[in-house]
């Protein structure tokens, strides 16, 4: 059963569409982290002046 599943990652198309999705989660992850971040609530410095 396990060396089905390596034979179909192997091919080059599934290898590829698995990993595309792996990196878009994790970029959705940090893109969701950074949302609460607090980065966006504080003014601009130089709206001050």
């Amino acid at each position: 059963m396990w060396t089905k599943w390596l034979a179909i990652w192997h091919q080059p198309v599934v290898a590829f569409i698995g990993w595309t999705i792996f990196y878009f989660a994790i970029l959705m992850a940090l893109v969701y982290l950074y949302g609460y971040s607090g980065l966006n609530s504080t003014t601009f410095i130089y709206n001050e002046f």
